[in-house]
């Protein structure tokens, strides 16, 4: 689990609302036999109700499992509380496989994700894995309605755990899961049931791997609206037979303030407009947008551009060389608030060479 190429220890930020089952799947972590030393960093133990027989002496910082595994709080501050975690290192071999932020009561993730960005120690000896979160198949629809944080929550993951399916019918999980996408177009969702979820699927995502954003989803390469061979899916705002049964007027719960816009171009990019594009909509926009990740096909350039970026802190790269005989064309995807398509759709395809 750990990351071998570069030894440093992976994080995965886990969020959801209360009762969304984080309580149960960290449990499960904290005391199953599954060979891994784990790390679990939580809030408070009395708001997330971690066993309290696994909880002896509540008054200390760190607990100690008999599986091996670590559970934390933060009381202060993140990096002080990964700083100790990282004292606790043998010689020549990492403390941990894997470390697990769990943000209860934290709005948005972004803060807690750009922690492992901006501190030069913790970036050091670790790595933002990924961020996923849980929702609650019976009441994510009102969570999602009255809650700025659970919609945000939702945007900013990697991954969805749409959890306790076993209490909602077929229908209701098919417009659950349409409504997740619209705010997400970028993260799978995995079903489960009482939180109970394979950890490879929680752990190890590399969601935040420049590398990684190479294997985004199907969804990515839909092309944008007018643009030939789009379709029109649960995916797009074009969802006319979902629109005509949604209650109530449009405006709506489901015209949600968040939403994923996705953009293309079948031109090259002159690189040094895109740079100086994005660098600026960051600046202006930067808290409204969650998260963004894209691949750029650059004029006069064989490798292709990554990059990816957590409100106003973005990184990319040029990576490997395009294919041979590979479709070279440029896509991003924007997850963010009050999201003016248009603007970004003009803005996007004005850099072209």
């Amino acid at each position: 689990m750990t990351d071998t190429a570069s030894g440093k220890i992976p994080v995965t930020v886990l969020t959801g609302y209360l009762g969304a089952g984080k309580t149960t799947l960290l449990n499960r972590i904290l005391t199953e036999d599954h060979g891994k030393r784990y790390a679990v960093i939580v809030n408070e133990f009395g708001e997330i109700g971690i066993d309290n027989d696994l909880v002896v002496g509540a008054d200390e910082d760190v607990f100690e499992m008999n599986n091996g595994c670590v559970c934390c709080t933060v009381r202060g501050d993140l990096i002080r509380v990964v700083a100790g975690l990282m004292k606790r290192q043998r010689p020549g071999k990492p403390a941990f496989d894997a470390i697990i932020v769990e943000t209860t009561g934290l709005a948005d993730p972004g803060p807690v994700a750009q922690t492992f960005f901006v501190d030069e120690d913790v970036k050091a000896k670790t790595q933002l894995d990924s961020v996923t979160a849980l929702v609650d198949a019976k009441h994510v629809m009102a969570r999602l309605d009255d809650s700025k944080e659970a919609r945000e929550q939702v945007a900013f993951a990697d991954r969805i755990i749409l959890n306790k399916v076993d209490l909602a019918s077929d229908i209701e999980l098919a417009e659950v899961e349409r409504r997740l996408r619209k705010l997400n177009p970028l993260a799978p969702i995995t079903r489960a049931e009482r939180a109970d979820v394979p950890l490879d699927q929680v752990l190890g995502l590399g969601g935040f791997d420049l590398e990684r954003i190479l294997d985004i989803n199907p969804q990515f390469a839909n092309p944008a609206h007018g643009e030939e061979g789009h379709v029109h899916d649960e995916h797009c705002g074009h969802d006319h037979d979902h629109d005509a049964h949604s209650a109530g007027p449009r405006g709506h719960a489901h015209e949600d303030d968040i939403k994923g816009v996705s953009l293309s171009l079948d031109r090259p990019m002159d690189g040094t407009k895109f740079t100086a594009w994005l660098d600026r909509l960051l600046g202006e926009q930067g808290q409204n947008i969650l998260r963004a990740k894209g691949i750029i096909d650059v004029a006069g350039e064989d490798r292709r551009l990554v990059f990816q970026a957590v409100h106003m802190i973005l990184e990319g790269e040029l990576q490997k060389p395009w294919g041979s005989i590979e479709r070279r064309w440029s896509r991003a995807v924007f997850i963010g608030r009050d999201l003016d398509e248009a603007a970004l759709t003009a803005g996007f395809e004005a850099c072209a060479a």
